[in-house]
């Protein structure tokens, strides 16, 4: 069986800090591993439109964005397929049969939507589309034969959703869908970047990104403001590090080699961390400190995405040939769950010599 990933990113505005780190990094990692045969790219306009029906200007002007943010981390179009949801029909038919096998209640049990509802103010009043957004995921993730799903640690109730559905509609109609994995990030700070206002999550509704395509100055300024320990009010007051914005920044990028470019008086982080905990370490140091780590991350992509930006019309065409692509193999996904189902009625030759039989009598 081919090894295959799918994952993707909605186009709501530019990818932050929480995207690179939660996945972005790791499937540029996994694309250029050679292990897998197949990478799908998935910019999903469509699951966006759920909660921006109303503005769908905003998703349209952020697909290029998103695509700018993908060239410029790395993503490869002659290795990975970066693709449009709502360009390739075959999903939502693919959608609405799996509708079937899903109940409301368990929808709305589904963690993940539970508290993307509470972020949006969605309680009173839930839009259809909202709600079924991991049915949707699903027809996504099958229609490319995934085997494989990186995403963060928010995203696993979405999976098991998914997952739910292959084994309902394979006892149904018999073995037809690929039951996914998730890949989750090596690094536990990968797992949930939270925002730099120490809130639990990284959110561009929240205001509290450092993204991708932020200039030096603006890295700067946000790193320099951001959320630390409340209680450390003073450089020689102890520090606590667990649950500290600023050292899960640290988790995530910085290694060993930086401390010796930038901070030689510390071998590694573990010795920053024990001389924060013990009291004479300030935080406006450890931001410097974190702000040249996150430079020294930032400064290749900056420069990237600025090539691309000259060339829009690659980026287009990226896009289409992308799409082009995926719609290919989704149809042939989707003629075999109509199969499955016994709805491809054109195709059913034996279904029409039956009736032919029948009815010639």
């Amino acid at each position: 069986m081919k090894k295959v990933i799918l994952t993707g990113d909605r186009p709501t505005g530019k990818l932050h800090l929480g995207h690179y780190v939660g996945s972005l990094r790791q499937r540029v990692e996994l694309q250029n591993s050679g292990e897998y045969d197949e990478i799908f790219i998935m910019i999903a306009d469509a699951q966006a439109l759920t909660d921006n029906a109303e503005n769908p200007e905003k998703i349209r002007q952020n697909i290029v964005e998103v695509a700018l943010d993908y060239l410029s981390c790395g993503l490869d179009p002659e290795k990975s397929v970066i693709h449009i949801q709502s360009q390739i029909p075959e999903l939502f038919e693919l959608t609405v049969y799996y509708m079937n096998l899903v109940t409301v209640s368990r929808l709305q049990r589904n963690p993940t939507v539970k508290s993307e509802i509470q972020l949006r103010n969605f309680e009173a009043s839930i839009p259809v589309g909202f709600l079924a957004y991991p049915i949707s995921q699903a027809a996504d993730i099958t229609a490319f034969k995934a085997t494989a799903v990186p995403c963060g640690e928010d995203q696993q109730p979405m999976l098991e959703q998914t997952r739910e559905i292959v084994r309902k509609f394979n006892s149904i109609y018999g073995e037809t869908l690929i039951e996914p994995e998730i890949l989750l990030p090596d690094n536990k700070a990968c797992l949930r970047l939270p925002g730099t206002d120490g809130k639990a999550k990284m959110s561009k509704s929240l205001n509290n990104c450092i993204y991708l395509s932020d200039t030096a100055d603006e890295v700067r300024k946000k790193v320099m403001g951001m959320y630390t320990d409340p209680n450390h009010l003073r450089v020689s007051d102890p520090g606590q590090v667990e649950g500290n914005p600023v050292f899960t920044y640290l988790d995530a990028f910085c290694r060993d080699e930086q401390f010796e470019r930038y901070l030689p008086e510390y071998q590694n982080l573990d010795e920053m961390k024990a001389h924060y905990r013990r009291g004479g370490l300030g935080d406006v140091k450890v931001k410097k400190f974190l702000n040249s780590v996150l430079q020294e991350e930032l400064e290749p992509i900056r420069n990237r995405r600025k090539e691309f930006e000259k060339d829009i019309p690659y980026v287009y065409e990226v896009l289409k040939k992308g799409t082009e692509a995926a719609r290919e193999v989704a149809a042939g996904t989707l003629a075999d769950v109509k199969k499955a189902m016994k709805i491809n009625y054109f195709d059913d030759l034996e279904l029409i010599n039956e009736h032919i039989r029948k009815f010639s009598k």
